[in-house]
């Protein structure tokens, strides 16, 4: 049922696989194993684009994996277009947080932009 959300043409780029998926068997293929976990997904940060026919989100969510309790935050970028009548994904990309790996980012140092008159 989740393979079927996804474009005739979508590419899945997945979290947790290396593999990307090109193709509705592979899409299928990733979230038979992926939802084996039990996963419970909550999106914590959102930026949505709407466009004629297309639509983004980009954002941050995370899952907790039922199966073990496991965590996994992540980056997202959803692609949807409307084809056949219905909103479907085109592309997927999803990759784990860099701090999972280096520890926390340093704050970005913003220089405040002066203010025109």
């Amino acid at each position: 049922a989740v393979a079927a959300r996804y474009s005739e043409n979508a590419l899945l780029l997945p979290t947790v696989s290396d593999v990307p998926r090109d193709s509705s068997a592979l899409i299928r293929d990733y979230f038979v194993g992926f939802l084996q976990k039990k996963p419970q997904g909550k999106i914590l940060e959102s930026h949505v684009q709407i466009g004629a026919k297309w639509c983004m989100d980009n954002g941050v969510y995370e899952f907790t994996m039922g199966a073990t309790g496991d965590k996994v935050k992540g980056r997202y970028s959803f692609a949807y277009v409307f084809e056949d009548g219905q909103w479907k994904i085109a592309h997927h990309h999803s990759s784990v947080m860099p701090e999972a790996f280096l520890g926390p980012a340093p704050a970005p140092a913003l220089e405040e932009e002066p203010v025109l008159a």
